[in-house]
């Protein structure tokens, strides 16, 4: 299978960050969301990044030149049809997944590969709302794209070799390296990743420590560089939350419940760095702890 086209849906967190790396590594890319604004905000952002590659003396100016004429946007989903490989990078909610998938089936090329970037969502199942779930895979970028080097990839039931070569082959060019995980709720960094953020959280809710005792314990007890609380906010609470919720409905559990903590936090709307307040506000020069 020969990629030369991508299209990404989402001009969000990962969404930005996965078009750069593509348009990067050679890819012709096509961008969609539903916002304007969010497109509009992305390219900016890309173009930020990439120069800020350039005075790292990571790529040369003709390199960052190069990559942002590759870049494309739309609006309208149905245009990403005439791609080789979609990736889905949209909110971490499978209805509204499954709609975008449903959306494209009909526009697609007979050969296009469909992926999501979902943290946690099973890939079979999201594939059986297709027209080609042997063609479809999770393609799971870790955040921030451009400098995180991993990326798993999940087969689905149905998934061929063929399929997982292409996207192996993807990620290798793109010059990362892959870790491939079977589909079970929230793959391989997830299902260890949040569970200890959770705990942090019941760890802060049970007042065994401070926000701040809490990260700092991690960070120079464990080696951490961020500290699980202020790594919470940077992924967004709410995405936390999702993932903890498809770990404790999909594994039966009670070690995977969502600590009630957490749960108040996303209900008053504190989600994190995106929202400018979660377990630290960010609202000022310095984060401050909100607990």
């Amino acid at each position: 299978m020969t990629i030369a086209r991508v299209g990404i849906v989402g001009a969000g967190q990962m969404g930005n960050g996965i078009a750069h790396v593509f348009a990067a590594a050679g890819y012709d890319v096509l961008m969609t969301d539903i916002s304007a604004d969010a497109l509009e905000t992305a390219v900016k952002l890309i173009d930020r990044n990439l120069e800020r590659q350039v005075k790292k003396e990571q790529i040369t100016e003709a390199d960052k030149s190069e990559a942002m004429r590759r870049i494309a946007t739309t609006q309208t989903l149905t245009d990403l049809g005439r791609t080789d490989l979609i990736i889905e990078a949209a909110t971490e909610r499978e209805k509204i997944k499954t709609a975008i998938f449903e959306e494209l089936v009909p526009h697609l090329k007979p050969d296009t590969i469909l992926t999501s970037n979902t943290s946690s969502i099973s890939i079979t199942r999201l594939a059986s709302r297709t027209d080609r779930p042997e063609k479809f895979m999770g393609f799971h970028f870790m955040n921030p794209v451009p400098i995180m080097q991993l990326v798993e990839l999940i087969r689905g039931i149905a998934t061929d070799e063929a399929t997982f070569k292409a996207c192996h082959g993807v990620v290798e060019r793109l010059g990362k390296t892959s870790a491939t995980a079977e589909d079970f709720p929230a793959f391989i960094v997830n299902r260890i990743l949040m569970p200890m953020i959770n705990e942090a959280i019941y760890t802060l809710y049970e007042g065994v420590g401070s926000v701040q005792s809490i990260d700092t314990s991690l960070k120079l007890g464990a080696n951490h560089p961020m500290g699980p609380l202020a790594l919470a906010d940077f992924i967004g609470l709410d995405t936390c939350l999702a993932i903890m919720n498809v770990l404790h409905d999909g594994l039966a559990d009670t070690k995977y419940r969502p600590c009630p903590l957490l749960t108040k936090y996303v209900e008053a709307g504190w989600l994190g760095r995106k929202t400018q307040r979660g377990f630290y506000d960010y609202r000022g020069d310095e984060p401050v702890p909100t607990r």
